[in-house]
């Protein structure tokens, strides 16, 4: 395994996110205090944090806590989650099992970085764009005439992170088909699964779809609680968690105690938390329609269709990268350039920049951003 590269994304957010005053690229949804979640819990789920003892945890995640993320698919049982701390650890542990030298991997891009970088560490990588004439949407023919002999995975990452693009439902059972005609899995990052604006249309999850499919959860995003550090891989290929499993032995051995009871609490008020954080979606992507309609010179908007994250592209004279390193040190509004999701593996748009809506606040941030617009004239 070669070095791994600088996380352009993970970098740019050390220098940067706890700085600017106006943090406009967030990819989570509004998060909650840990008393305003245990207020959502039973007097006996309450107990069980209060009173928790604090060693160590097993390895796969706690029973009920892995029974509870089971509950949120079609057809899983809490034998098919394997937990993680945070999504991070399970894309590691993933890309590590499935790939070798003599593998080799296909990804989408644009996309977040280890989806690549770990793939191109370990072994031969293809890049297939995404394409933003067709609501950057996925080349099926491009992922088939990618394929090799020994291609052993494919990932992928709707809706898409930075984007907010979800495949359609006729494309993605055309993928899952292509691989189980190969062989091949499928890693699908699903962690803006039921966040988006009203009428959002979800894919099924893979691991509901596909024998070899593994689904990619989190706390962090839809439900807004990146603080627990909590994250999954579903699989109905138990042979396959257990060396994902063994893997985790050597990063983070076992979850936090104390976030594994607070997200038991969460995923079983699933569908008050997702609501709540849907229709904040909905009240900041209509702030978002207005500000580009008062801009359409400047800006090219289109309606993301799931998770919290867009992709517009800026047509100002000077350049994404430039625009974005004087909002943020001028007027202290952070968004993220397009540049960081750049590929090694082909060619990605360098006019765009990911701008979040999940959170609140999002008034005062658009003011300083007009601002800085009237002062550049």
């Amino acid at each position: 395994m070669t070095a791994l590269p600088d996380f352009r994304l993970e970098t740019h957010f050390s220098e940067w996110e706890f700085r600017a005053r106006y943090h406009m690229t967030a990819s989570d949804a509004e998060s909650l205090s840990v008393r305003d979640l245990l207020a959502l819990a039973t007097p006996e789920e309450r107990e069980a944090f209060e009173g928790l003892w604090l060693g160590y945890t097993e390895t796969f995640g706690a029973p009920d806590l892995r029974a509870a993320i089971a509950a949120t698919y079609a057809r899983q049982e809490a034998a098919d989650i394997l937990c993680f701390a945070g999504a991070s650890e399970g894309i590691y542990a993933a890309n590590h099992v499935l790939l070798d030298a003599d593998s080799h991997a296909i990804v989408v891009t644009p996309n977040y970085q280890s989806h690549e970088t770990l793939p191109v560490a370990l072994c031969e990588a293809t890049g297939v764009p995404l394409d933003p004439e067709d609501g950057w949407s996925l080349d099926i023919d491009r992922v088939a005439a990618a394929i090799r002999p020994n291609t052993r995975l494919v990932t992928i990452n709707f809706p898409h992170n930075p984007t907010g693009a979800i495949l359609p439902r006729d494309r993605y059972d055309a993928l899952v088909a292509l691989c189980r005609h190969h062989g091949i899995w499928i890693l699908h990052d699903e962690i803006f699964h039921g966040l988006g604006p009203t009428g959002t249309e979800h894919l099924p999850f893979v691991a509901d779809e596909y024998e070899r499919g593994l689904s990619l959860g989190v706390m962090s995003k839809s439900y807004g609680l990146p603080g627990l550090r909590i994250g999954w891989i579903a699989c109905r290929d138990r042979a396959m968690l257990s060396r994902m499993e063994r893997m985790k032995h050597y990063l983070s051995i076992c979850n936090s105690a104390p976030s594994e009871r607070l997200a038991i609490i969460a995923l079983r008020n699933r569908a008050r938390l997702l609501a709540r954080n849907c229709a904040l979606v909905d009240e900041n992507l209509g702030k978002w329609d207005a500000f580009f309609a008062r801009h359409p010179g400047l800006f090219d908007w289109r309606r993301p269709d799931g998770s919290c994250t867009a992709f517009p592209r800026y047509r100002g004279e000077e350049g994404v990268e430039a625009f974005c390193r004087a909002l943020v040190e001028e007027s202290g509004v952070l968004f993220l350039p397009g540049t960081i999701y750049r590929s090694a593996l082909g060619p990605t748009p360098p006019d765009r920049f990911r701008l979040g809506f999940g959170r609140t606040g999002l008034d005062a941030g658009l003011a300083a951003l007009e601002a800085h617009l009237a002062a550049r004239g």
